[in-house]
């Protein structure tokens, strides 16, 4: 590609950073990578009832936590990078005031003094006749006289833009092919609001041309709004950039994503115990594949391969039980001490006292193929660090059956003095010790796991006793036989 790529994620900070912003954040930034570009991000801010600093924050927040630097944009509420002026838009409203100037001169704006109520009536006669609802252009050709005593009045007015009355826009989308727009099925866009902020629709056109943007990555949603934008950058003697439009995100049930079949937002992944690389792995295949249909990418190999003609058109679907098979299998992958600090957040929210108990490494080894989140890691290795709490299977089903109490005793009398006090060793002991007693290794082993961590289902039990140690097997059988008087 000889055209230098410039890509950027422009998100409108009324909320936190959902699963498709998220999307279209690594569509964005795998593409500019993948080609020696540029990522920008912006923050699209015009809508200045909603936008609020604390979206803004989580914003930037997420899109660091998923690893996805930018080149230019905030760095922080009040700091940015990049030779523009501003990448919030509301600080950026001189540039759009001037352009907008621009088309009124020649005639390819127009004021509108229509008011809510009045838009909302066309709206609904258009329901009614079953025409598309849109604004009608009542405006467009006011006399002199009309907008004269219009401005007399003092009556508050937007300005629109005045699409071409006839004629098809065509967009050459990189991923849906040639789509053509009927000029006259197209409303007038307002640009400026009776506030006298622009709209997203201009003001995105402004910025993406004065950022000098080669590529637009975004949702399918915006695809509709494409053919007034397009006609906007004509209207202002520009050359579009090229456009993508990445399909719709569907839950398992077919619905649209919603919080519903999920986090509501990207920072809740993270709460979760999700690793941000996995994500980035995860939501690069949703819409995305590569001709071999490769599931598992480290990180320069996802750049590598990620390219535009392998975008569908197709919905794509959210699916959380394939999201915790690769979490799990990132886990795996992780060696124990880096998996130690991934977890230890979450471990210490948990308030487990691990100082005086086995070394972390052994006990999150032990367990190393069974976690799927990094938040599963305390619960399964807690009992090694606080007393016993018995499930009420382990108490009523293992615990309680006949015979029971004999076998922890006779384990602790065999135990006192065993050594080593090792799992094959132990192991060995143990089967031993059944054979003694004439008992399947099923009426010992389950009450002996049962009763050392509370559980019926665990780790490798012979490992799990050696890192517990002896006095604190023997403790713990103990106290269990006295539990069962």
């Amino acid at each position: 590609m000889t055209q230098k790529v410039r890509t950027r994620f422009a998100p409108s900070p009324t909320g936190f950073l959902h699963i498709g912003g998220a999307r279209t954040t690594l569509f964005n930034w795998l593409f500019a990578r993948h080609h020696g570009g540029q990522f920008i991000l912006r923050i699209e801010d015009t809508d200045e009832v909603r936008s609020t600093e604390d979206s803004v924050q989580a914003i930037l927040d997420s899109i660091s936590w998923l690893g996805l630097d930018w080149d230019e944009g905030p760095l922080t509420l009040n700091r940015e990078k990049g030779p523009h002026q501003s990448y919030f838009q509301m600080k950026r409203v001189d540039l759009y005031k001037k352009h907008i100037g621009d088309l009124l001169k020649e005639g390819k704006a127009y004021p509108c003094y229509c008011t809510k109520d009045e838009i909302e009536a066309m709206r609904r006669l258009a329901q009614l006749e079953k025409r598309p609802p849109r604004y009608d252009g009542r405006c467009r050709n006011l006399s002199a006289q009309q907008k004269k005593d219009h401005e007399a009045s003092g009556k508050p007015f937007s300005i629109r833009f005045r699409m071409p009355d006839d004629g098809t826009t065509i967009v050459d989308d990189l991923i849906r092919g040639k789509v053509e727009f009927e000029n006259k099925l197209q409303q007038d866009l307002v640009i400026q609001k009776t506030t006298g902020g622009p709209t997203y629709n201009f003001a995105c056109v402004v910025d993406d041309h004065l950022m000098e943007m080669s590529h637009v990555i975004r949702g399918d949603e915006h695809l509709s709004n494409t053919p007034s934008q397009v006609q906007m950058y004509y209207a202002l003697g520009w050359t579009p950039p090229q456009f993508a439009h990445l399909s719709m995100i569907l839950g398992p049930d077919g619905a649209k994503l919603s919080k519903r079949h999920g986090a509501t937002s990207v920072l809740e992944y993270k709460q979760q115990g999700y690793l941000p690389e996995v994500m980035r792995n995860y939501l690069a295949l949703l819409g995305w594949a590569t001709t071999d249909s490769q599931q598992i990418f480290a990180p320069d190999e996802l750049v590598a391969k990620f390219d535009l003609a392998g975008c569908q058109k197709h919905p794509a679907t959210f699916d959380t039980i394939k999201l915790n098979w690769m979490n799990g299998e990132y886990i795996r992958k992780t060696p124990v001490p880096e998996l130690i600090e991934l977890a230890r957040p979450f471990i210490e929210s948990s308030g487990l006292k691990i100082n005086g108990g086995p070394a972390l490494e052994k006990t999150v080894a032990l367990e190393h193929e069974k976690y799927k989140l990094l938040s599963e890691v305390p619960g399964l290795i807690d009992f090694f660090y606080k007393p016993v709490e018995f499930t009420p299977k382990a108490m009523d089903k293992v615990l309680k059956s006949p015979g029971v109490k004999d076998v922890l005793l006779g384990l602790a009398e065999d135990l006192k003095d065993f050594s080593p006090f090792e799992d094959k060793a132990l192991e060995e002991r143990i089967r031993k010790f059944c054979a003694e007693r004439s008992l399947k290794a099923g009426q010992v082993f389950h009450p002996l796991r049962a009763a050392c961590s509370g559980r019926t289902e665990g780790p490798t039990l012979f490992l799990m006793l050696e890192i517990l140690g002896r006095a604190e097997v023997l403790a713990r059988l103990k106290a269990a036989a006295a539990r069962l008087n």
